[in-house]
């Protein structure tokens, strides 16, 4: 029986939604019989946050329309079929008890087998049950709005439901958190947890170890607008975001060494300024006193640390990141503690709603893009192209969402600019290039707080 805090269950009548019966129609031309059960996850806009969670602190998302959506067929035998809606991803076909994840290549149905791998070694399943699966997703892909995580958070959820299993929504996020760096990617929780935590009509403050959430209501008379700068760009396919993880973990470890603290034990900027015990305000004095601006070599760091270069690379260092020369300590140290301050200011103004609230927060995500782009090098040319549009077509706040270097932006807008907004963007960023042009018909588009996973089953 399932928990109270335990993803929903819904019975309806697939008859009656037509994207549910388009799907299973398409799963029975394809295997040649019905699916038991659905499956949905959200994926989301960080409204501010960036690039902090791996790091211990607080993010503030909200899940969005899109999604994941899987129609699941559970089998005696142990045999998983995967299939998507969308021609460009192959069928693929293996054996449950034998789910083999490829890091270099991070194609659709790897990021599916994460999560069914997370499940199986959560519950050490010897006999996991096999399946028939046909996944349809409506998030842009490599759009900066959480596809893969989704993905990830899906899976997790039918492996569990396949195999007649229960976890908290709690458990179940930190699990697919986990399970995602099967493939690679060290990320720290934010697309999990919102996946699976989030409410329709609420914004949620995400707290790590332990994880919690904390409704955040949005100012009235604003709406939230993501903009796709239409440059895609795949965490797991790529080092940026893997050596960003790497330099904040090295400047943790740098500054508390130079502190006396024992350096070994502390992997995350978070959990260095709770063994300081001081402020987010004095950790920035801290980074400015003790780090220099200037790129630290790896021979630099590890004379400071006291270690060799190779263990560096073998006890600090990720798998792709074992060749990077050079890093810069000091300017994402910086981003860190600046942002997550921003993180904690934004929901202040917003609990509190001043007659300015709505400046007030757009005056926090322009410098969160600003510190983005300056200090954590995550924008590109094309995001910072279209956060100016935004700002100029009427947005009173406007930032890079998801990882960055390409993907999506989320402006806040007066809600009497929407339409003006719309077209504006539409006219200054996607009439004026045919690839974007394709797009214009979705993107922008204005989003609410959505809810979180959920399972469905025919009535």
């Amino acid at each position: 029986m399932a928990s109270a805090d335990s993803p929903p269950t819904f019975r309806f009548q697939v008859s009656e939604h037509e994207r549910f019966l388009k799907l299973k129609e398409i799963f029975i031309s394809k295997f040649g019989s019905s699916p038991k059960f659905y499956v949905r996850a959200p994926g989301r806009v960080n409204l501010i946050g960036e690039h902090i969670d791996y790091c211990g602190y607080a993010v503030l998302p909200m899940a969005i329309e899109q999604d994941i959506l899987a129609a699941v067929e559970p089998l005696k035998t142990q045999v998983v079929q995967l299939a998507n809606t969308n021609p460009l991803y192959p069928d693929f076909t293996t054996n449950a008890n034998n789910i083999q994840i490829e890091k270099t290549k991070p194609l659709w149905h790897n990021y599916f087998l994460c999560g069914l791998k997370g499940i199986q070694e959560r519950f050490s399943l010897n006999g996991p049950h096999g399946m028939n699966c046909l996944v349809e997703g409506s998030i842009p892909p490599s759009a900066g709005l959480s596809s893969s995580s989704a993905l990830v958070c899906c899976a997790g959820l039918v492996g569990l439901n396949v195999n007649g299993l229960t976890l908290s929504k709690v458990e179940l996020a930190e699990l697919c958190a986990k399970s995602e760096r099967y493939i690679g990617t060290e990320g720290g929780g934010m697309d999990q947890s919102i996946s699976f935590l989030a409410e329709e009509g609420t914004a949620k403050l995400i707290e790590f170890n332990p994880l919690r959430a904390t409704d955040v209501k949005l100012p009235v008379g604003a709406v939230f607008v993501i903009a796709n700068s239409c440059v895609e760009m795949n965490k797991a396919a790529t080092s940026h975001f893997n050596i960003r993880v790497m330099e904040c973990r090295l400047a943790s470890k740098l500054i508390a060494k130079l502190q006396g603290l024992d350096w070994k034990t502390l992997w995350k900027l978070g959990d260095l300024q709770t063994k300081l015990g001081v402020s987010l305000e004095e950790m920035l004095t801290l980074v400015k006193k003790t780090l220099h601006p200037e790129p630290y070599s790896r021979e630099e760091i590890c004379t400071t640390l006291g270690i060799n270069i190779d263990e560096l690379r073998s006890t600090i260092l990720s798998q792709n990141t074992q060749d990077v020369c050079s890093f810069k300590l000091y300017q994402r140290a910086e981003h860190v503690y600046s942002e997550a301050a921003r993180v904690l200011c934004f929901k202040k103004v917003c609990d509190e709603a001043p007659a300015d609230a709505i400046q007030l927060l757009g005056e926090l995500m322009n410098q969160s893009h600003m510190s983005c782009r300056d200090m954590y090098e995550c924008s590109c040319v094309e995001l910072d192209q279209l956060v100016d549009i935004c700002l100029k077509s009427g947005a009173i706040g406007s930032r890079l969402t998801g990882a960055g270097w390409g993907g999506c932006t989320v402006s806040m807008v007066p809600a009497e600019k929407l339409t003006s907004f719309l077209a504006s963007v539409k006219d200054a960023y996607y009439k004026t290039d045919d690839k974007r042009l394709g797009l214009q018909n979705r993107s922008p588009f204005a989003t609410k707080p959505g809810g979180g996973a959920m399972v469905f089953l025919e009535a």
